[in-house]
């Protein structure tokens, strides 16, 4: 009975402890994200005036839109290895101070030159936040809570997107100080994101024991959970594996392609879904933003049923499959018809394409081996997301040569059939290992 009693006070003391963590990092995490998000994508709203005032074309835009991407992809591991070693407090604080300044940068560019520079710069400054944030989850909740907690975050993207039309809409109307509306709107939310990297420094904590927030059973309660799944872990791979070793490993792979075909539809919709919605009739520029929140609305309602659902009957890899296919069916019906048709149809598309990225994360993240996690996700993350760089500069290339994006449509709807075939061939457990099989076997025979 004492030890039933002891058992029941350490589960209700790890509850209490991972309610607490939950409380105080998914809302500031959710609201980073959000700020992330928009200095990333606000370029969508600002194409038609950059080429008025600036002659930056499609092809241009398409181009500088995704060379974000590349900066993002060559800095997001060595990013992400850093963080582990300062603490993510310093590390998360330092990545949201630069990329405030940067995307305050953007108001004050004059050339085509201008703009590639600073959004390659935007994406070296960016590197690490997102597989940062997901790091910070191994560390901090037990594995039954970090998908919960991966879908709220995640779900900032959406709520990015719901909240950057109206947003951007608003602030492309202020004028003064000889600085364009397109000039304040870079400014302002640029600005706001160095003003919210002070609140994140005395905020977050690096260590579940450096948190005065949790008391001490807490702490030792939280960090024993996790240690204990992460010896379970290593017990199936008793030598931690190299990032080499990593990279020959053909399920890393297939997370890259899977999450780099998925990356391909969100960021094509999030960059052209403003010129879209232009063609439906004369739109002031808040109508736009208006418009463009209705299919991020209603994919946060498909990321939390496709979470609830993928909670109540437990085949991650099915569902993932499912939301990929409503992303392909909506992408092939957005060419069928005239701007208003294909609106409804991106609507559509965005429920799918969005819950697959949610349900994507928590494959890799229950494959991995927490030694290594950190440089893993963020290297499926920087490759995946390097299907933010193929798809603008793609469709920029597209709209000057042929004067359509249809065929890039086609292409969109294509791949997600593709990944949602490749990724019932994606595990989320590794194969025991014949150590770990036959603990009584010396390691040497399986040298």
């Amino acid at each position: 009975m004492t030890t039933s009693n002891a058992s029941d006070g350490t589960v209700s003391t790890l509850l209490s402890a991972v309610s607490k963590v939950k409380r105080r990092v998914l809302p500031l995490f959710v609201i980073m994200f959000i700020v992330n998000y928009i200095d990333r994508v606000n370029i969508g709203f600002v194409r038609s005036y950059m080429e008025h005032d600036l002659g930056i074309g499609a092809a241009a835009y398409g181009l500088g839109a995704g060379l974000f991407f590349i900066g993002y992809a060559l800095f997001e591991v060595p990013s992400n290895i850093l963080l582990q070693k300062v603490g993510a407090r310093i590390w998360l604080t330092r990545i949201m101070l630069t990329w405030g300044l940067v995307a305050s940068c953007m108001a004050f560019i004059q050339t085509e030159t201008h703009f590639y520079i600073l959004r390659f710069l935007l994406g070296v400054a960016e590197a690490g936040f997102f597989p940062g944030v997901i790091y910070y989850f191994t560390r901090w909740l037990p594995g039954v809570e970090r998908g919960k907690a991966i879908a709220i975050f995640l779900s900032g993207s959406a709520l990015a997107s719901l909240i950057s039309g109206p947003l951007s809409g608003a602030l492309l109307q202020i004028t003064g100080m000889g600085l364009h509306g397109w000039q304040w709107m870079y400014l302002i939310e640029g600005l706001f994101s160095v003003g919210l990297c002070f609140f994140v420094w005395f905020w977050l904590d690096s260590k579940p024991h450096d948190a005065k927030w949790l008391t001490g059973a807490e702490k030792d309660a939280l960090v024993d959970a996790i240690n204990t799944e992460q010896a379970e872990r290593e017990a199936a791979t008793p030598i931690k594996p190299s990032m080499m070793t990593l990279l020959k490993d053909r399920q890393i792979v297939l997370f890259c392609v899977i999450y780099f075909f998925i990356q391909l539809t969100i960021y094509a919709a999030t960059f052209w879904l403003p010129s879209i919605i232009k063609k439906m009739g004369d739109l002031s520029d808040m109508q736009v933003g208006l418009f463009n929140s209705i299919p991020w609305l209603l994919s946060i309602v498909g990321m939390y049923a496709f979470a609830s659902l993928s909670a109540k009957w437990k085949n991650q890899q099915a569902w993932v499959a499912a939301a990929l296919l409503i992303a392909a069916a909506g992408m092939f019906m957005s060419t069928t018809g005239g701007p208003i048709f294909a609106f409804v149809a991106i609507c559509f598309a965005a429920l799918g394409f969005k819950s697959a990225s949610s349900l994507f994360w928590p494959i890799p993240q229950a494959y991995l081996d927490a030694r290594i996690a950190a440089g893993v996700i963020a290297l499926i993350n920087s490759l995946g997301n390097l299907g933010g760089f193929f798809a603008p500069a793609t469709f920029g290339w597209l709209e000057e040569h042929t004067g359509s994006i249809q065929g890039g449509l086609y292409g969109l709807a294509g791949t997600s059939i593709i990944a949602a075939i490749i990724v019932f061939y994606a595990r989320s457990s590794r194969k025991p290992s014949p150590v770990a099989a036959n603990p009584g076997t010396p390691a040497s025979n399986h040298s």
